[in-house]
């Protein structure tokens, strides 16, 4: 059985989940999906990054040991998994786990027996909502371009640093080797120039006194792990490694085979495609397969604030609407790698005419029309996706995909317009028939293929069909007003 791994990053707990960790899930999920409908055996991992500056400070202000405030943050997130619909099997890892902390020091110590750990005294410009180092050129008035509302603090101690610039090459020839291994090219682009323009050695440690919140470093109790370089192991501490080889390299893969595909924010794109394959290089071991890149979702042409009062909540959505619903949103309304906008009147004019109107009721019409007919015998038949659609979510294309599915409920609309099966039945019982048989065929095509997508609406139009004596009409998204 050939294995497929696919990761999220993992969201810092310092608030409620938003809608964009649920498209960044809802993604892999659909990829996941489709990848064990293949016959593959899948490894899905998602969870939560708790560890850093931000989360410390956040906890604090809370009047909070720093342990429960991330344990309850960690229960939002991990609560959310079901409301959108998530495999059921899908590993959450939280970076405070026992044995994740052990890999992340195991990590730390293959790397510092390469070479490519030591110890320096160093004054940097520090964004706290990135947890990174900012050069002047990152700057916009002196500030992180993406927490305008946080001033960048300068901070000068001796840590550890991780041999960065040892690697550009490496990197350039690995990305040269793997023409494909960023999504999409123009996000490879980009990570190219910057690899191009020369790289920095990082710091990847904190002064325990000032940071007490992080993974301790091996053989020094002064310092703490600096949260980036113990967050990214979490890609492979999820998978038992290192003790669990054979389940690392089956799923992880090899240094001939790797298997590793990680979906990330363009905020990510340094972060995943760059210093975690230098740090993979250091330890030994494979590097991932591939790093999808997905835009942002802005709220009503703005970024998402707490202070502008236009975060939206994936539960809020979901309770009014359905997982599908949120789900169906996600999928087709959002392009794959550029940003998208989601307002509540876009998604109810969006839920009304594609859902309500469109698939819904196409189900709604096709059942009614064979129940009628008296057709109580229909056999699924569908046993493969299309090739197109396929070709589609194999190259990570859910929009094209879902608009595919969206194609054949078109067809199938203009078919009943144009046929009036309805109505041809009364004068043609054979031919009328015939027609619904062809319908009830196309039905079952659009529930075979929205199951990546939306499977609780395909199980429920697959169930529907497979037992048409009962003539039970599933309502699938009643029209919101």
């Amino acid at each position: 059985m050939n294995k497929f791994y696919i990761t999220t990053t993992i969201p810092y707990v310092n608030s409620d989940p938003h809608i964009g960790f649920a498209l960044e899930v809802v993604e892999a999920d659909i990829l996941a999906r489709y990848h064990k409908l293949m016959g593959e055996e899948v490894f899905f991992n998602t969870g939560t990054d708790e560890h850093g500056a931000k989360i410390h400070g956040k906890a604090l202000e809370a009047g909070k040991d720093t342990q429960v405030y991330v344990d309850s943050y960690a229960a939002r997130f991990k609560a959310l998994l079901p409301k959108l619909g998530i495999l059921p099997e899908v590993h959450f890892i939280r970076t405070t786990d026992a044995h994740h902390k052990q890999a992340a020091q195991e990590f730390w110590t293959r790397c510092n027996a390469s070479g490519d750990i030591y110890k320096k005294e160093y004054e940097i410009k520090y964004c706290v909502g990135c947890e990174l180092e900012k050069t002047d050129s990152e700057l916009v008035d002196g500030k992180c371009p993406l927490h305008t509302n946080l001033e960048i603090e300068i901070r000068k101690e001796e840590n550890y640093f991780f041999r960065f610039s040892k690697y550009g090459q490496h990197l350039l020839e690995f990305y040269a080797d793997n023409k494909t291994f960023v999504v999409p090219d123009f996000r490879f682009n980009e990570i190219k120039k910057f690899v191009e323009a020369g790289l920095q050695d990082f710091s990847i440690s904190r002064l325990k006194e000032k940071m007490s919140w992080g993974v301790p470093v091996p053989g020094d109790e002064t310092q703490v792990m600096y949260v980036w370089f113990d967050a990214l192991v979490n890609y492979i501490s999820t998978l038992g490694w290192p003790e669990d080889v054979s389940n690392f390299e089956q799923f992880w893969g090899t240094a001939e085979n790797s298997n590793g595909v990680q979906i990330a924010g363009k905020d990510n794109l340094r972060q995943q495609s760059a210093m975690w394959q230098a740090m993979l290089f250091s330890a030994g071991l494979p590097n991932s397969k591939q790093v999808v890149i997905h835009g942002f979702i802005n709220s009503g042409g703005q970024k998402m604030s707490k202070s502008l009062g236009n975060v939206v909540d994936p539960f809020k959505v979901v309770d009014t609407y359905s997982t599908d619903a949120l789900r169906y949103w996600l999928a087709r309304e959002m392009n794959m790698f550029e940003d998208g906008d989601f307002t509540e009147e876009k998604f109810k004019e969006s839920y009304n005419a594609n859902l309500a109107n469109g698939l819904g009721n196409l189900v709604s019409r096709v059942l009614k029309m064979a129940t009628n007919a008296g057709i109580a015998d229909f056999r699924l038949q569908i046993a493969d996706f299309n090739a197109e659609y396929k070709t589609y979510l194999e190259h990570y294309e859910i929009q094209k995909a879902a608009d595919w599915v969206w194609g054949k409920v078109k067809e199938v609309d203009e078919y009943i317009a144009r046929e009036e099966p309805f109505k041809k039945i009364k004068v043609d019982a054979e031919a009328g028939k015939k027609d619904i048989e062809y319908l009830l065929a196309h039905l079952e095509l659009i529930a075979y293929h929205l199951q990546p997508l939306l499977p609780d609406t395909a199980k429920k139009i697959l169930i529907a069909l497979q037992d048409m004596s009962t003539g039970t009409i599933p309502r699938l998204f009643p029209r919101v007003e």
